[in-house]
């Protein structure tokens, strides 16, 4: 049976991504060693680290004065490594949700944190809009997509200190206008790689502003001066994100990409918002394309189990809701094609008319 795959992450990566990541395993570059074993600092490898940072660059157009770094740690070593290297006396944060809460808790160790707006009171369904960034605030950092939630920020914000923004799970799915940033940063598990790296857009002239010492390690200046090969990086990861930007390039950029995810999306919305039994968590105007969150209605709620394991019967993986949320949640990634889509709708629908 075909697999519907829904996950929030990891998640469904492209079969192109898949097959020559396999065929690398078994034969790296006609090396005759596997891409589990080759070193990398081999000239095979470095080409690999150099192609897939020039073709991150090209499909974001990434102005000059950035570096796109491939390290580990996930982007929950990023919460902390932000403020250890952009925070000097106070920081800004937008709390929309779970992962933007712990980037909060991490930037307290560090400085002064003022959390301009929160939705959490009413947990997390729509993304604020009226506050103020204080003028002498450090950056202000935002989460642009809220995996567990399903809300999403999907403009470029103006801001009047520098803007830094997790883009874990919404990154290539719209054009990103990279100069109104100082620093965007997102784990590779959604829409580029398999888990295990983590990437990083920096604006070069933006470091070495604090003064506190800053280990080794988690110092972004360390990896810019080293091409992100200070230390070993994640080598598979790294070449199977280099088979996605390939991929994404033949299908035709990032803007064809939006156009797809937007299909893909109005797709289950609709279906949502015409239905009897199911309906959506979040405001309409913040809807996630890439996560969305749905319910049953409450005279249902009880069928949620019931439909989770019918939708199982037609190949459809990963739709559980998140604990916080409850119900259900379709990631909506890159890699995933609108015929999966459709097969969810129409479980949807069968399963309404069954109840």
């Amino acid at each position: 049976m075909k697999k519907h795959n829904f996950y929030a992450g990891p998640s469904i990566l492209s079969q192109y991504t898949i097959d020559n990541t396999i065929d690398a395993i078994r034969n790296f570059a006609g090396t005759g060693l596997s891409l589990l074993e080759i070193s990398h600092r081999s000239k095979e490898f470095t080409a690999v680290m150099d192609e897939a940072q020039a073709l991150f660059k090209e499909l974001l157009d990434i102005p000059a004065g950035y570096e796109v770094l491939f390290l580990g740690g996930g982007a929950s070593t990023q919460f902390c490594m932000v403020p250890y290297n952009l925070l000097k006396t106070k920081a800004a944060y937008l709390d929309t949700g779970t992962w933007a809460n712990k980037a909060i808790k991490e930037a307290k160790l560090f400085g002064e944190v003022d959390v301009v707006a929160s939705s959490k009171a009413d947990n997390y369904v729509f993304v604020p809009k009226d506050y103020t960034v204080p003028a002498d605030a450090d950056y202000f950092h935002i989460t642009t997509n809220n995996t567990i939630y399903g809300t999403e920020i999907r403009k470029d914000l103006d801001s009047p200190v520098p803007l830094v923004a997790d883009m874990s799970s919404d990154i290539f799915s719209r054009p990103v206008d990279v100069s109104k940033y100082d620093l965007i940063y997102g784990g590779a598990q959604k829409n580029i790689a398999p888990a295990g790296v983590t990437f990083v857009i920096v604006k070069v002239d933006a470091l070495g502003k604090v003064e506190r010492p800053i280990p080794t390690m988690l110092n972004y200046k360390t990896h810019v001066d080293k091409g992100s090969m200070f230390n070993t990086p994640p080598v598979m990861p790294i070449y199977a994100a280099l088979q996605t930007l390939k991929w994404y390039k033949q299908l035709g950029g990032v803007k064809e990409l939006e156009r797809l995810d937007k299909e893909k999306a109005a797709y289950l919305y609709d279906a949502i918002d015409s239905s009897k039994m199911f309906v959506g968590t979040v405001h309409p105007e913040d809807r996630s394309i890439m996560n969305v969150c749905f319910v049953m209605k409450p005279e249902y709620k009880e069928l949620e189990k019931d439909f989770i394991d019918f939708a199982g019967t037609k190949g459809i993986v990963g739709i559980k809701g998140h604990r916080s949320v409850g119900g259900f949640r379709a990631s909506l990634y890159n890699a995933l094609p609108l015929e999966s889509v459709k097969v969810l709708v129409e479980a949807m629908k069968e399963f309404e008319n069954k109840h």
